[in-house]
């Protein structure tokens, strides 16, 4: 490039920081304004009295080896070379009654526990494992956008995941409620409605089991911060420069064209591109105006039943080791409550006992999850500043009960460390409605995409987890390296 162009990058998320690294590896200049102390948005964590509570990554897809999601996190430099995986071995344990279900990494072992457990299960048990093998062959489009693709890109992916349309047949016109009454023990029917919520489509359960169990799901060790500050490293080496504590308050638009930014204390800044990275309901809202929304957003942002969003009350504790000895996510039946206006009956606890940097010696962080929807978000909105502090006083001593309940050992060994709720996620990143993820794709309906674009307005592009339904992490990085793509072929375009 003989005269570098400018690309202005609103939001520090995982999509901004990799909008950013790309762009500085295609010859641009980058700036990323961030309105955080610290960039990477929602894949965050923090301290509370010697522990470090981790805010996002339940498990990364696309740690494999080879895989082309794979050298998008490495060229963005979140996984390196020697980044070294938790040794975690199951995705999941469900109690249900006596019965302990568990998810196994090993295939084979989750296979034989289920059949022990419930013999009359045998055909779905079978079949169920059998697609969820077909499923690991599954992989989100990484190269390129999917409506830049030509029949040989297309002709490649279907050879790829040749197996995926008989998971697609079997699993994808049915949501998780359906799938679990396949089933005649009362555990297994449980199971499959405890990690993702019961709305979503079935066949995007086996991809996410699948991904753990094929060995492209890990954790990373150290975390969703650490991986964050290996892409801020990353990104400033390259020549990017980050500004934080930098909100952007407008998206400048001249002659239908993006020509940069004004930030909160009313500075300009100029630009060749501009990429929004913030939430899009932030950025049509704030940004540009909801003038520029079309019909497909909006449609969708307004049909909450087919296109519902899901967010949670979470509260993390320090916990004595020798007090409890679970590993992994454990979901159990507890006594009814209520917290955001919702009835809960059920709950998950995770525990970091794999990350030993995460508390003192000799403790562990454990940390609840109650999931929470459109609904609870309204509800806790509504509550004034007094109301709400009090509501979640009530929801951590109600937390505390129901794992003392759980497991008694627990009860004059456990610190509380924090509480978060939709509202917090709505505060830190101007996340619509408390959502830590895009729409959730519900059987018979088409799955939310766009290609990152603004009708009408030249010069200004989307990355965000948004613009692909389930959204996470894959999408957010994918729609940064995604977005400097097309700038770059347009500008290969205007050069010929």
């Amino acid at each position: 490039m003989s005269e570098k162009k400018k690309i202005i990058i609103a939001g520090g998320g995982i999509a901004g920081l990799g909008a950013g690294i790309y762009a500085r590896l295609a010859g641009y200049e980058a700036d990323i304004y961030e309105k955080n102390p610290i960039a990477g948005g929602q894949c965050m964590g923090w301290s509370r009295k010697g522990c470090h509570i981790d805010n996002c990554i339940h498990w990364l897809t696309g740690t494999k080896k080879g895989t082309a999601l794979r050298r998008v996190w490495e060229t963005v430099g979140a996984l390196e070379e020697h980044t070294k995986f938790a040794d975690c071995d199951s995705f999941y344990t469900s109690i249900a009654g006596d019965s302990h279900v568990t998810l196994w990494k090993d295939l084979e072992r989750t296979e034989a526990e289920f059949l022990q457990l419930s013999p009359e299960d045998e055909k779905e048990i079978k079949k169920f494992i059998e697609h969820v093998k077909y499923a690991a062959e599954c992989e989100i489009p990484a190269e390129k956008p999917m409506d830049a693709m030509g029949i040989g890109d297309y002709i490649r992916m279907g050879a790829s995941m040749a197996d995926m349309p008989k998971v697609t047949k079997e699993y994808g016109s049915i949501d998780l409620q359906e799938m679990a009454g396949r089933f005649k023990h009362p555990a297994l029917k449980v199971l499959f409605t405890d990690y993702m919520p019961k709305e979503y489509v079935a066949s995007s359960f086996l991809v996410s089991y699948a991904a753990m169990a094929s060995g492209n799901g890990e954790i990373p060790l150290g975390g969703s911060l650490a991986m964050t500050n290996r892409m801020v490293k990353r990104f400033q080496q390259l020549g990017g420069i980050l500004h934080c504590n930098a909100p952007v308050s407008k998206i400048l638009i001249k002659n239908k064209k993006a020509v940069g930014i004004e930030t909160a204390d009313k500075k300009t800044v100029l630009a060749d591109y501009v990429i929004s990275s913030v939430d899009t309901m932030e950025m049509f809202c704030n940004l540009i105006g909801k003038e520029y929304m079309d019909e497909k957003w909006q449609s969708c942002y307004k049909d909450t039943d087919k296109y519902p969003l899901f967010s949670a009350v979470q509260a993390a504790f320090m916990v004595d080791q020798s007090a409890y000895d679970e590993k992994g996510t454990i979901f159990f039946d507890c006594l009814p409550f209520e917290t955001g206006g919702k009835k809960v009956d059920r709950i998950s606890v995770k525990s970091y006992e794999y990350e030993p940097e995460f508390a003192p010696m000799g403790k562990t962080v454990l940390q609840v999850n109650v999931p929470q929807f459109d609904k609870e978000y309204l509800y806790w909105k509504a509550l004034s500043k007094e109301e709400y502090e009090n509501q979640k006083k009530e929801a951590i001593r109600v937390i505390e009960e129901r794992l003392f309940a759980q497991f008694p050992k627990l009860r004059g060994h456990m610190e509380f460390l924090d509480c978060w709720t939709p509202i917090t996620y709505e505060k830190y990143c101007n996340a619509y409605h408390g959502a830590y993820m895009s729409f959730i794709t519900r059987k018979g309906v088409k799955p939310f995409r766009v290609k990152g674009m603004i009708k009408g307005v030249k010069n200004l592009y989307i990355a965000s987890q948004w613009i692909m339904a389930p959204g996470g992490l894959p999408v957010a990085v994918t729609a940064g390296k995604f977005a400097v793509w097309r700038i770059a072929r347009k500008d290969r375009g205007n050069r010929h």
